[in-house]
């Protein structure tokens, strides 16, 4: 199964990523409907980005750039509320719309890159809601399937700064990934060896440099930045650029209030999340109960820090009563936690059998963040005990 998850990663990576678009687009009414377009997406307006890019389906109707951005509204639907199915046919049958609109250019030229480019990308978007819906061999053929396109693609144009989102992002991955997953490191026999440090300098330069790969890349150095590297330094300002341009995109709110987290910025992470959770259960657009959830938790987190220890178990009492709800898998990292800190407010309430309770359910949880080892320590000695 984790060979097959690495795959789609590759998959979901290496390639075209959210609205990186082509420099092919010489007319520049085109290119403004196309620009105001991504525009609208990033910030969640998908009526307006629609009709952008209906006008650049009419304007050019066997250009690939309408209809795969057309596709990328559908695609923004879905990772904004990622547990809810009902869009991903729909999405499906528009990326086989892009791939039959590229593969008529490609029949006329076999290295037009226009084509291979979004041809390429859709491979990669659907390999990338495949790993979403743990279809772990239909991704990872994706991305057997995508590979020589890209190659194709950077061979073609290698001096493009929007061509670099793609090549960086598979740079940074084929090499970290076999640091993280050792057992794949066989399998990277078959894949071109990755640079972690060249695929963050292209990703550098395609943020500062590309005409349409700008956006994309600068939220992948956010993510690279905070989930890979732990490097919050770095990562809050990217955050903190992209949540100012698109103040109605809860991905990159989020990410604003993590990197406070993480950097013990506690005024400025119960800012964050107070406005996240009003958003969210006021039901804005985007603001799910997932990320409700993930506020309930860093708020908690704040009360307990300045020892609010009432208000800080109201936030994780609904933290753990909206994880029942989300996580149909099993326990999340956000159920296991709040568990957790709420046993150690018990304790220093002296509390001590409802904190022995709590310490109980968090070892019958998924070990995350080396919970079951704190919840024995504190099963053994009570939480605040010198």
């Amino acid at each position: 199964m984790k060979l097959y998850r690495f795959l789609s990663i590759i998959a979901s990576t290496l390639l075209l990523t959210p609205l990186s678009s082509s420099q092919w687009i010489s007319d520049p009414v085109f290119d403004a409907h196309v620009r105001r377009g991504i525009e609208h997406v990033y910030n969640l307006s998908f009526d307006s980005a629609r009709a952008e890019f209906q006008k650049v389906v009419r304007l050019k109707p066997n250009h690939p750039a309408g209809h795969f951005f057309g596709a990328m509204v559908v695609w923004w639907r879905i990772i904004i509320d990622i547990d809810n199915t009902e869009n991903d046919e729909n999405f499906y049958s528009m990326l086989d719309n892009v791939i039959g609109v590229c593969d008529r250019r490609l029949d006329r030229d076999e290295n037009d890159v226009t084509a291979l480019f979004f041809k390429g990308g859709s491979i990669g978007f659907r390999g990338r809601l495949r790993a979403h819906r743990e279809e772990w061999l239909r991704a990872a053929n994706d991305g057997r399937l995508a590979l020589p396109i890209v190659q194709q693609a950077y061979t073609l144009a290698p001096n493009n700064d929007d061509i670099l989102l793609g090549i960086g992002i598979y740079n940074y991955y084929a090499d970290v990934i076999p640091q993280e997953y050792p057992f794949v490191r066989p399998l990277m026999l078959f894949f071109p060896k990755g640079d972690k440090r060249k695929g963050i300098e292209q990703l550098q330069r395609a943020a500062e440099k590309a005409n349409y790969a700008d956006i994309e890349a600068s939220y992948f150095l956010l993510q690279l930045f905070y989930n890979y590297e732990k490097n919050y330094t770095l990562a809050l300002p990217l955050a903190q650029k992209l949540h100012a341009k698109f103040p109605n995109n809860p991905l990159f709110h989020r990410y604003v209030g993590r990197c406070y987290a993480a950097l013990g910025m506690w005024n400025d992470l119960k800012r964050e999340f107070d406005a996240i959770l009003h958003l969210a259960q006021n039901k804005q657009l985007g603001y799910s109960p997932a990320l409700e959830r993930e506020a309930e938790y860093y708020l908690g987190l704040y009360e307990m820090t300045f020892n609010q220890h009432d208000t800080a178990l109201a936030h994780f009492l609904r933290c753990d009563e909206l994880s029942r709800v989300l996580d149909r898998g099993g326990p999340s990292g956000f159920m296991t936690m709040a568990n957790l800190k709420m046993g150690m407010i018990f304790d220093l309430q002296a509390k001590r059998a409802i904190a022995q309770q709590q310490y109980e359910k968090v070892l019958q949880m998924d070990d995350y963040q080396d919970s079951r080892r704190i919840a024995e320590q504190y099963l053994s000695k009570p939480y605040g005990r010198n």
